[in-house]
């Protein structure tokens, strides 16, 4: 009876350790895994705005720019963390030549340690340009 205790004890505890875990990842996030979020949703989000009817007429790479903010906000809100503010800005995105700059500021929520009061608050930059051939007519 004494040693099913200790394995009631231990599974217990095995779950309270992976809990805490679970809490502090969703709390923390690291400045590189925001960096390849953004980069993968900038270019997804470029290729999906390209103006293929202008590439075939006139054989230049044209994006479109409503097209752009609505394919990266779509894809970024489903990648954001729930536990997090992120102000999303947009720099020179021009058409011709395609090339977009994003900007994302994170903020976290505020999380007490030992009566410290801590948060974790993050700007990741992006600049993105597609380039491609040209068609020769």
């Amino acid at each position: 009876m004494k040693n099913a205790f200790w394995a009631y004890w231990l599974i217990l505890l095995g779950i309270v350790i992976v809990v805490i875990m679970l809490l502090v990842q969703n709390l923390t996030t690291s400045s590189t895994q925001d960096y390849y979020l953004i980069k993968e949703i900038t270019e997804a989000s470029m290729i999906d705005a390209v103006d293929y009817s202008y590439y075939r007429t006139y054989g230049e790479i044209r994006i479109n720019k409503e097209k752009f903010y609505e394919s990266f906000l779509r894809r970024f809100s489903e990648n954001a963390a729930l536990n997090t503010t992120y102000t999303v800005s947009f720099y020179g995105v021009y058409e011709a030549p395609p090339k977009a700059s994003v900007e994302i500021k994170s903020k976290s929520n505020t999380f007490n340690v030992v009566g410290d009061s801590t948060t974790f608050d993050m700007v990741e930059r992006i600049d993105s340009i597609i380039e491609g051939n040209t068609l020769d007519n």
